[in-house]
């Protein structure tokens, strides 16, 4: 045993030598630190590339979710947030709905509304961006995150359009980013088995890069706890890294645990904290060419969000002023999501971290 032991030891030391050296780990790097690397230890490494990269800054901002439907043509396994029409917990809000939570949330100074939910299968492209253009007219100065990969790919496919085309339309109208949802994992037999119907991960992957081509930057996730492996994990890793060196578009990782509640993977058990912080970890170190890695309070909850921190994590999200359902209706801890400046900002400085408001391209607005 000792032999063994000694040769795990071995092939840590030299991991660490490369990342202390700025030094990219290789695919079989990062799957010994997952098998083999103490928890702490990593923190440690995770650490001192955040550091690197954000000093001791952790970024926030000002935001609100819109979701507008949870009707949806595709039947996730994972999912809890999807509903049938009639459904008690579904909805489907209108343009007029929208608009008007759009205005409720002015005097809270937001600089930026995330819009993601459902495919529903009567809206297209136009019908969206006449939406942006709409909410553009009300509050100019907000930026717009919209649409995961796969609702983008059903709205302009079903208006006709190529993907580049859509894409400059809803860019005219007023759309500033697109969010990571929808990528879950790459592997094609793990989405064979989750979510057959969202199609390949290059469609997740081509939209995302010609959505950085058009000038429009993007988030990346990872769905994990499920049914993957660390194989999957790094192999999903693998290529967003590679994706990032071409188009240098993605400013954000953002790690998303599977919650079990309401879905038909409820069987499964969820992950330990120890094992969202160990995921956090490595991300932070194998993707050494995304900027920042967040720790999205909503699905993790605020006490994990804040031990991810001490593990490579430089992003809190933002406020949300309690707009979004995706996780509260899969069994996560924040059942109404919401923090104010203030506790956002004492949270932080709490772990013995400076909070930085930002922009959504993390241009710093103001510091606490």
């Amino acid at each position: 045993m000792s032999g063994i032991s000694v040769q795990i030891t071995s092939s840590l030391a030299k991991i660490e030598e490369k990342i202390r050296t700025f030094q990219r780990i290789s695919i079989e790097d990062a799957l010994v630190l997952y098998n083999n690397a103490p928890l702490g230890w990593l923190g440690s490494l995770a650490n001192f590339i955040r550091t690197k990269k954000s000093g001791n800054n952790v970024y926030f901002n000002r935001n609100i979710h819109i979701e507008p439907t949870n009707i949806c043509l595709y039947q996730c396994r994972f999912c809890s947030f999807k509903k049938e029409p009639g459904d008690s917990l579904s909805w489907n809000f209108s343009q007029d709905d929208i608009l008007e939570m759009v205005r409720s949330h002015i005097s809270d100074n937001i600089t930026e509304i995330h819009i993601t939910g459902g495919v529903y299968p009567d809206r297209d492209l136009l019908w969206y961006a006449e939406l942006i253009e709409k909410i553009k007219n009300i509050v100019p100065h907000v930026h717009l995150k919209g649409f995961t990969a796969i609702e983008l790919n059903y709205m302009i496919l079903r208006s006709g359009l190529t993907i580049e085309d859509g894409l400059q339309k809803l860019k005219e109208a007023g759309l500033g980013s697109i969010p990571g949802g929808g990528a879950e994992i790459f592997d094609k037999e793990i989405r064979t088995n989750l979510c057959p119907e969202k199609g390949p991960a290059g469609l997740w992957l081509n939209i995302h890069e010609k959505a950085h081509k058009a000038g429009l930057f993007s988030n990346a996730t990872m769905l994990y706890g499920h049914i993957e492996t660390y194989v999957h994990r790094v192999a999903h890793m693998n290529e967003l890294r590679n994706l990032q060196e071409k188009t240098q578009g993605f400013n954000a990782f953002i790690p998303l645990k599977f919650r079990k509640q309401y879905n038909f993977l409820s069987h499964l058990p969820e992950v330990t904290l120890a094992e969202d912080l160990k995921n956090y970890a490595i991300a932070r170190i194998f993707l050494d060419n995304i900027p920042h890695l967040k720790a999205y309070w909503p699905m993790m909850g605020k006490e994990a969000a804040r031990l991810a921190l001490h593990f490579g994590a430089d992003d809190l999200d933002g406020t949300i002023h309690d707009t979004t359902r995706i996780y509260s209706l899969a069994g996560a801890e924040e059942k109404s999501p919401e923090m104010s400046v203030d506790e956002i900002s004492e949270l932080i400085i709490q772990e013995g971290f400076k909070p930085v408001e930002r922009t959504s391209d993390y241009k710093a607005v103001s510091t606490q």
